[in-house]
């Protein structure tokens, strides 16, 4: 019985490969296949919908169903048992239809005399395209190897749905990959970009899912899936015993590659009349399609471990690597499901905007692109199932939104969008040599934030008055062991060369929490955040940190040198780094290296707890700044990674506001210096709220100087101050209404 099915399988792709060869038009390939497939099945009803959107479901060809359904029958995802499959990408096999939970009646398609109902989720690589369904008035459950053969159909419909076989009139059959499309994200770095698709991953794209061969297909299969093995072998040994997290994804690699489970559904697909290709992006489909209904973290990433493995195993079989011969574009997008720090230094400034299905704000990605100045959106769902490379798109990451080959209405008003921010960039720049200076007399200095030698160029572009944050840790993420401290003073030296004077705050290595370094023995901690991280791996791990302090004393070579330790959650964490410093000093000195000319120790405030510390902590150290990134998720109890609950409270809120204010009253208290350092420091609002609490110090990210600039230059803080004692005063929870009120009557 399984062999005839086999044989009836084959006969039928067979059948289906022929009717793709003809010259018929898409309308007429697709009435042709349900006639084949209802045929074949020994059914009544053979019936394909199509997407018409991401809501809408579409009749797009039928035998058995009245042809004047074709086209006019719609139904919205999870409406009726159609839209039941498509929404749960699941099979529904009922030998009594009408009685089935979710039913629907369609009335002008005739089906009503139909009992048995088989649909078939249409999908590729997780992509929901359409369903196909076959009906019969015979009251039957479908069986098991019916099911499957009607699921190898499906899976060569997707594929030819994907290679344009079956563009028509209407928006069902248009051709794919063609229609604007907009992918809603998170802002990773603000920015807005026009310009054309580069995919980091280029698709690989089947073309022959249809063989005639099934011994040859097997062979090739068998052939690649020994070479993939091999590789992943090669891979563990390279690997050795270093990182236990890229081992673990090789070992989960190495089992999915020797499974015999997933090898012999592949073979079976391939004897149903499948190529090589085609049953591995099959399987690949099926891995997708759970990953999407899977909320269970480490399931969800054992699927993505097979998931990218069957993509190693596609560019065996197809030989399309990563390398396709296609040219960049001029003015790249670039487009992935994520990608790390080193692969994203190796584009550099050619990019003009980043486009990420994962990712997250505070990733490596998201760091390097604040640095380049490059708008990034992260959390952009299925973009790099939709777009080609050499598409036309616009990155607006202002509002986190890529508009995908935009129509010309969005391309119009985007454009204005960029004129108007380089006019805009065009004002801050007449004010780029003049100082923060409020319209009350009140003098606020203005920093950048930097991780990059490519970073230090804006000191002058953006008038900042020197570098507030040096980020040290990029240099220890983006290789692959560690660096020797020769390599660091020769950077730590570039960089106060390319200051020119100019103050620099060097933050000692902030790893941990999302930062992990790839040749560090990770610990497996249940809330990263706020565990092993930043100053307290440093304590633990001295050594590291005297190397990085050797290597910025040397650099110095006789200048002044700043260091501020992050993340410090009480006093005592602070002495002890302060006494590893001074016992470095002492050292070098000893080795007859010259010393810096002055050195100034400070910390990062990013916890609630170290604004409680005594008055000697306040007294002792040099100078502060406020992680707000850090300081506002602890304040708030919210994870600044998680989008359900990060947006809920507010910078500007009065309770955020006033713990800033008594920081800032004990730092005066003690004639301690303090400045605010984060994404909210460069935005205009917040940065003039936070000078009105008596902030005289702010440091942002290059591009924000200039807005920043501009709003304090034409603002009467003591005005501003009186505007949020009022809203305190009338219990509101946020002063940003009263304050964007107060701003408009500014004009």
């Amino acid at each position: 019985m399984a062999e005839r099915l086999e044989s009836e399988s084959r006969k039928l792709l067979g059948r289906l490969r022929d009717a793709m060869a003809g010259l018929a038009a898409g309308q007429e390939r697709l009435d042709e296949i349900t006639s084949l497939i209802a045929d074949s099945m020994d059914c009544e009803v053979c019936s394909i919908y199509l997407f018409r959107d991401a809501e809408t479901l579409e009749l797009c060809a039928t035998k058995g169903l009245n042809k004047e359904a074709v086209h006019k029958t719609r139904m919205k995802l999870g409406e009726g048992l159609v839209g039941r499959v498509a929404k749960r990408r699941a099979i529904v096999n009922t030998p009594d239809a009408p009685q089935a939970k979710g039913f629907r009646y369609m009335p002008e398609t005739g089906e009503e005399v139909f009992s048995s109902f088989l649909g078939i989720p249409i999908q590729r690589l997780g992509e929901a395209l359409g369903v196909l369904v076959v009906q019969s008035r015979a009251a039957r459950e479908f069986s098991a190897d019916e099911v499957y053969a009607l699921e190898v159909v499906a899976m060569v419909l997707a594929e030819m749905t994907e290679l344009g076989a079956f563009v028509g009139e209407g928006a069902a059959m248009s051709a794919r990959h063609s229609q604007p499309a907009m992918f809603p994200g998170t802002v990773g770095q603000e920015g807005a970009a026009e310009g054309h698709v580069w995919l980091h991953e280029p698709r690989v794209v089947v073309t022959n899912p249809i063989a005639d061969d099934p011994v040859r297909e097997a062979e090739r299969l068998g052939e690649a899936v020994e070479e993939l093995r091999v590789g992943v072998d090669k891979m563990m040994q390279i690997a050795g015993g270093q990182d236990k997290d890229q081992r673990q994804v090789l070992e989960a690699y190495r089992m999915f590659a020797n499974s015999k489970g997933w090898m012999r559904r592949m073979q079976e697909d391939i004897s149903n009349g499948l190529s090589a290709e085609a049953a591995v992006e099959k399987e690949q489909s099926t891995a997708r399609a759970r990953m999407s209904q899977i909320t269970d973290g480490y399931l969800r990433e054992r699927l993505s471990d097979l998931d990218d493995l069957s993509n190693r195993l596609l560019r065996i079989l197809t030989g399309q690597g990563a390398d396709t011969g296609a040219e960049m574009p001029a003015d790249p997008i670039l487009i992935a499901r994520n990608i790390g720090p080193a692969e994203l230094l190796e584009y550099g400034r050619k990019l003009k905007g980043i486009v990420l299905e994962e990712g997250s704000v505070g990733s490596h990605a998201a760091v390097v692109a604040r640095a380049l100045a490059i708008p990034l959106i992260v959390h952009a769902q299925r973009i790099t199932t939709e777009a080609l490379n050499g598409d036309h798109i616009m990155v607006d990451g202002e509002q986190g939104i890529a508009h995908l080959r935009p129509d010309e209405s969005v391309v119009s008003a985007f454009r204005d969008k960029i004129a108007m921010l380089a006019a805009a960039q065009e004002r801050y720049a007449s004010i780029r040599d003049k100082s923060a200076i409020t319209q009350d007399g009140c003098t606020v200095t203005l920093h950048m934030n930097a991780g990059l030698m490519a970073d230090l160029p804006s000191l002058v572009s953006s008038g900042a008055e020197g570098v507030g944050l040096f980020r040290t840790e990029l240099q220890f993420l983006v290789r692959n062991q560690m660096p020797r401290r020769s390599e660091l003073v020769a950077l730590y030296d570039r960089v106060l060369d390319a200051a020119q004077g100019k103050r620099v705050v060097f933050r000692t290595l902030d790893i941990g929490s999302d930062k992990v370094l790839p040749y560090m023995k990770p610990n497996d901690e249940p809330n990263p955040a706020l565990g092993w991280r930043a100053i307290r791996v440093g304590l633990d791990k001295p050594g590291i940190m005297r190397m990085q302090l050797q290597a910025l004393i040397r650099a110095a070579n006789g200048r002044p040198l700043t260091v501020m330790f992050p993340f410090v959650a009480q006093m005592e964490e602070y002495t002890e780094a302060r006494r590893l410093m001074d016992k470095t000093v002492a050292a070098e000195a000893r080795l007859g290296h010259v010393l810096p000319e002055t050195i100034e120790i400070g910390a990062m405030l990013e916890t609630p707890s170290l604004a409680f510390a005594p008055n000697k902590f306040f007294e002792d150290v040099d100078f502060l700044s406020i992680g707000g990134n850090d300081l506002k998720q602890f304040f708030f109890a919210a994870d600044r990674e998680n989008e359900r609950v990060r947006r809920r409270y507010d910078t500007l809120n009065i309770s955020f506001l006033t713990f800033v204010e008594r920081i800032v009253e004990r730092c005066d208290a003690t004639g301690t210096p303090v400045s605010f350092c984060g994404e909210d420091a460069g935005r205009p609002v917040e940065a003039l709220c936070f000078a009105a609490m008596g902030l005289r110090s702010l440091s942002m990210r290059p591009a924000s100087i200039g807005p920043v600039k501009n709003l304090l230059r034409r603002c009467d803080l003591g005005e501003v101050r009186k505007v949020i004692a009022d809203s305190r005063h009338r219990g509101e929870m946020s002063v940003r209404p009263a304050v964007m009120e107060w701003l408009r009557g500014q004009g």
